[in-house]
């Protein structure tokens, strides 16, 4: 991507609408543009997820779309090095022009160690996003699933569906704690699970309203391809009403996977 990033230096402000297989969905990509930001201000929202709001001028032009844009965020550590990862825009506020993004932290993350040592006025670029694939919201129901990492793209979903609308989350986090990060609305039912082998198996057994809703799910790379199988295969979800990604991988950095 720094090779893309580097080549174009276009605006972001007019998207451009591409071809896209018949379904509920619609490519749009965006020109790149690499961001030099500062962070504004850091709120923690439980034990094991932190906000960083980013600020600058360079924000003015910035466009995402969709619930799971990733734009990708780089940063140095405290050894220097430069690192970059893939991050949900969690909220844009075009006034303001602040962005901000919301780190899952875990042992012995770059990422997680740069946000918590993270002050107002530190430096850091945003790149991207470079597409979004927007999901009609006018469908008859919406399943999202996924783990701490699916959290940020869950909760601006849930922000921007329409009021009422029959929406159905399985999540789990390691942090009984990190539960209070969903906005809570009507006709939402928010089940949180212990573990991805209690995801998987909620999955084999939630209700599916009639109709052809909506199904996204993101997290750890092997449970989502397992969630993919379960709905494709064992549920029988046509392929063009399904999203699944895989955010992260162990042992993996800077990976980010479309399974379905």
């Amino acid at each position: 991507m720094d090779d893309i990033i580097n080549q174009f230096t276009y605006s972001m402000s007019h998207p451009v609408p591409t071809e896209h297989p018949p379904g509920p969905t619609r490519r749009v990509r965006h020109e790149l543009l690499r961001r030099d930001v500062r962070v504004r201000h850091v709120r923690p929202l439980g034990p094991g997820l932190l906000a960083v709001t980013f600020g600058g001028p360079a924000l003015a032009s910035f466009v995402s779309l969709s619930f799971d844009d990733h734009v990708k965020f780089i940063f140095t550590d405290a050894d220097g090095q430069e690192h970059r990862r893939d991050y949900t825009p969690r909220h844009f506020d075009t006034v303001r022009q602040e962005l901000t993004l919301v780190f899952a932290l875990h042992e012995g993350g770059a990422a997680s160690a740069w946000a918590q040592r993270a002050r107002a006025g530190d430096a850091a670029v945003i790149g991207g996003p470079r597409g979004s694939i927007v999901i009609a919201d006018d469908l008859p129901w919406y399943l999202l699933a996924g783990d701490a990492t699916a959290l940020p793209a869950i909760a601006r979903r849930l922000d921007e569906l329409p009021a009422g609308t029959p929406t159905t989350v399985l999540l789990h986090t390691p942090h009984e704690q990190d539960q209070q990060a969903l906005p809570q609305r009507p006709g939402l039912k928010l089940r949180w699970l212990p573990s991805g082998e209690a995801l998987c198996d909620a999955m084999r057994t939630v209700d599916l309203p009639a109709g052809d809703g909506f199904v996204w799910c993101a997290g750890e790379a092997a449970c989502m391809a397992r969630l993919r199988d379960i709905l494709l295969n064992e549920r029988g979800r046509p392929r063009s009403h399904v999203k699944v990604s895989a955010y992260w991988k162990p042992g993996a950095s800077d990976f980010h996977q479309d399974l379905a």
